[in-house]
């Protein structure tokens, strides 16, 4: 079980920047994937940004040059910088972990979420 605490959202103007966190409750070294997923009223959620192992990284378009996702291994937590913010940004912000446990030669995925936190992006 994996326990994920977020913080950091908030209301910006465009063009403001925010940080959020996202603190596990174990060695985040354990965990495969790790990451930060949104959604806005009325959208399905999507990938925002994520590391798919200790250091690569995987970002949606939008967010290419604006957002960087970086972690600190020694306190379990993960961060979304998030530059340039502009008003389609504004959406429910959550980090999601997950782990692969191989049994028998399948993969079985473990997923956890946080609670999420709002950003706001005002114009």
């Amino acid at each position: 079980q994996v326990q994920l605490v977020e913080s950091g959202g908030g209301l910006v103007q465009a063009g403001g920047s925010l940080r959020l966190s996202c603190a596990a409750s174990q060695s985040i070294l354990s965990i495969n994937v790790m990451g930060w997923y949104r959604q806005a009223p009325g959208k399905q959620r999507e990938l925002v940004a994520v590391f798919t192992g200790s250091t690569s990284t995987n970002y949606a378009d939008s967010v290419k040059g604006r957002f960087t996702i970086f972690r600190d291994n020694a306190k379990n937590t993960v961060y979304l910088q998030m530059n340039t913010l502009k008003p389609e940004d504004t959406a429910v912000y959550s980090c999601n972990a997950k782990k692969i446990i191989y049994r028998g030669g399948a993969p079985e995925v473990y997923d956890y979420w946080g609670q999420g936190t709002q950003v706001t992006v005002s114009s």
